[in-house]
């Protein structure tokens, strides 16, 4: 390492390359010199190895590799992957890998995450192509590690990212690299591995995981419980993330192992694991400010909205204001989101495969606690779960030793619940067992704080709604042996899953939109000062839409909603009241109405034309009043039963197909369908192409009503030329 002394003047240094300038080739003769020690990083971390020179051989012509779909690809390999779910690990990822269609489609897929833009298959470049083919042979390489979150000698970089080209000063140079983001080529290897490895896990897991999963979400989370957790009494809430955040990457490549055997595909993933990171490249978590720390922040932030700003050419557009607003009510279950080295958008895949391992032990307990009781009104038998209606009464739901004993549990990402029917003792041994599991797989014990047991008259929170139960007294009717009918009162339990209200005033208390606990007052929208009456009312009516949906299978649909709708209602008139120059709400309301769908102008002279003209001739937009201002408008909740075994719509197609390859199957349904008489999808289509050749229609029952109606005209003009004549 040279020093001050040996250092050349600045004006010889010549352009140095910077954090995103383009690739260059390496030079062999000239040894690359290592940066100093402060140039590490923060934290006096070593520096990543540089990365070891590329294959300088020929390179194929990408347009001859690239002779298959992409889609067609994945679609054989989520074929395979279910065809033979809970086989031996799966033997050949590598033959996908080096497939340099789907290398493009991981290129198209970063892209559309860093631009905003999904940028079409023949719209990529040459020399585009050809850094894609030198980031293949580097990432499927043998010997040499790849280079995961490489600053200099880049092999591919974004389409967002300028060169440079402009000399800068090996301190600023430093200073880049210390917070330098990951770069785009990281991007693209993890969405290869994402679309390799997602299928192959996706049989494997359990059902019962509704977290980082496509086709399952806080939804069907609910609705699970809905349907499967009524007469529970004692429940378990385990909170694992400081378990899932202290996993090993020996641990994690232990769980892949047992599913993945191929050998390229693990050293990848395990460099991805065990490469160095700059601490400059991970986000700082959120710091807890005070009331003059806010009062700061809101001023510059309000400072920045004041100016417009004009977007670079490939800079992705900032997502809408209802949707940050709707971010903004992620539950606290839905935010954590685990990180494991460079593996970026694969950690929650690994997470779930992680804690597979404890989905499964949680079956097998299931299964070992079950005790029927012949004196239970449901349960009677193993795997009986109930008629599976969320209005059913569970009658005289104790659970003593003449009742069934039952447990059933649910895990959305780290977290854990486990609904168990007997007393509290059985509880706590569960919990014991968890702590205890916990330790010996992953190696780490969750704290005692983190696993609560509690009772159902006492509610339990998860995901923003409240689970608990209500006493209800129902009427019974039936036939006696004599004939009588017989009326009778009966006690029993019904299920509720209500939105927290509690949470929703949290949310907006957080976005600034209300003010207080127990009784908030709504605060003027601030950020959408500088948009029209039509721009705002219709973002804030896409995101009461949202809401509405999000609370879907609430109990208290109506209520929660109502609130919503009520405080972005008084918001908007504070804020156009402030606008406008109208002094109150009352004034806003009187003159837009309830809804706030009139238009608004500013006090000053009346010689404007009307709103009814401008908007005829498209001078202006459409004011769409604000929803929801009556609660009969308002959606109620959706009780639709959830089916037992449940599955994705993707997965149910899947199945279906692979019903209909199997060659005895689709045998034994060829036969029914000539047995019952039913015609094929097939015939139809020929016998339509055969009556359009005959009769010029598509089919017989066609033609006949052609003709039908022909002859109808033809005495209807008769009639009226009758009628003329006369």
């Amino acid at each position: 390492m040279c020093t001050d002394k040996e250092k050349p003047p600045r004006h010889q240094l010549g352009p140095v390359r910077g954090l995103h300038s383009h690739p260059q080739p390496a030079r062999p003769k000239t040894p690359t010199q290592p940066l100093p020690r402060h140039a590490a990083g923060r934290g006096g971390a070593p520096p990543p190895p540089p990365p070891q020179p590329v294959d300088k051989g020929p390179l194929p012509d990408p347009y001859a590799l690239l002779v298959h779909d992409p889609i067609d690809l994945l679609s054989s390999l989520w074929h395979r992957a279910f065809a033979h779910p809970l086989a031996s690990p799966f033997p050949n990822l590598s033959g996908y890998a080096s497939r340099l269609d789907l290398w493009l489609l991981s290129y198209q897929r970063a892209c559309a995450h860093a631009t905003g833009t999904f940028p079409p298959r023949h719209a990529v470049p040459l020399p585009t192509l050809h850094c894609l083919l030198r980031l293949r042979a580097a990432a499927l390489r043998r010997h040499h590690a790849f280079p995961w979150g490489a600053s200099t000698h880049l092999l591919l970089r974004s389409p967002a990212d300028p060169p440079s080209t402009v000399p800068i000063s090996r301190r600023k140079l430093e200073a880049r690299f210390a917070d330098a983001p990951p770069p785009f080529q990281d991007r693209v290897v993890q969405e290869l591995l994402l679309l390799l490895l997602e299928p192959v896990f996706e049989p494997r897991f359990s059902p019962k995981s509704h977290a980082f999963r496509p086709g399952r979400g806080p939804h069907s989370a609910i609705r699970s419980v809905r349907s499967r957790f009524a007469a529970y009494l004692w429940f378990v809430s385990a909170d694992l993330t400081a378990v899932v955040d202290g996993l090993s990457p020996e641990t994690i490549l232990s769980c892949v192992q047992k599913a993945v055997s191929d050998r390229k595909v693990l050293s990848l993933l395990k460099s991805a694991l065990n490469a160095p990171v700059r601490p400059g490249s991970v986000p700082p978590p959120e710091k807890d400010l005070d009331g003059l720390a806010k009062k700061r922040l809101k001023r510059k932030v309000l400072r920045k909205s004041r100016k417009k700003k004009v977007l670079n050419e490939n800079e992705p557009k900032p997502d809408p204001y209802w949707l940050r607003l709707f971010f903004g009510f992620a539950p606290e279950q839905a935010c954590h989101v685990p990180n494991y080295g460079h593996c970026g958008i694969i950690s929650p895949l690994l997470a779930n495969v992680c804690l597979n391992e404890l989905d499964w032990w949680m079956e097998e307990k299931i299964n070992e606690y079950f005790c029927p009781s012949k004196h239970d009104s449901i349960w009677k038998e193993a795997g009986d779960e109930g008629c599976h209606n969320p209005a059913w009464p569970e009658f005289v739901p104790s659970a003593g030793k003449e009742k069934t004993r039952k447990m059933d549990f649910l895990r959305f990402g780290s977290h854990v619940l486990i609904g168990i029917r007997g007393p509290r003792e059985d509880a706590v041994e569960i919990r014991r067992q968890l702590m205890e599991f916990c330790e010996r797989t992953f190696g780490l014990r969750p704290e005692n704080s983190m696993v609560e047991i509690e009772h159902i008259t006492r509610g339990i929170e998860f995901l923003d709604h409240v689970i608990t139960r209500r006493v209800i007294y129902p009427t019974l009717r039936y036939t006696a042996s004599g004939g009588n009918i017989v009326s009778e009162k009966g006690v029993g339990t019904l299920l509720s899953v209500t939105a927290s209200l509690q949470r929703c005033i949290r949310h907006f208390r957080k976005l600034e939109l209300v003010k207080g606990d127990r009784d908030p007052e709504p605060l003027p929208c601030s950020p959408m000062l500088y948009s029209g009456q039509a721009h705002t009312n219709s973002q804030m009516n896409k995101f009461l839409e949202t809401m509405a949906d999000w609370y879907r299978y609430a109990d208290n649909r109506k209520k929660i909603v109502g609130f919503c709708a009520y405080v972005i209602r008084s918001s908007l008139a504070k804020l156009y009241a402030a606008r406008y120059r109208l002094k109150s709400r009352a004034k806003v309301y009187k003159i837009a109405s309830r809804d706030l769908s009139r238009p608004l102008r500013e006090s000053t002279r009346n010689d404007a034309p009307e709103y009814s003209d401008l908007l005829r001739m498209g001078l202006v937009d459409v004011i769409e009043g604000v929803q929801f201002a009556r609660m009969s408008s308002i959606p109620s909740c959706d009780y639709t039963p959830f089916p037992r075994n449940w599955v994705p719509h993707h997965e149910l197609l899947l199945q279906e197909y692979i019903k209909l390859q199997d060659p005895k199957f689709f045998c034994e349904l060829h036969k029914t369908i000539k047995r019952q008489e039913i015609s094929s999808p097939q015939d139809d289509v020929s016998k339509m192409v055969w009556y359009y050749k005959v009769h010029g229609v598509y089919d017989d029952n066609r033609s006949l009503m052609k003709a039908k109606e022909l002859r109808n005209e033809e005495v209807v003009n008769g009639d009226k030329q009758l009628l003329l004549d006369t």
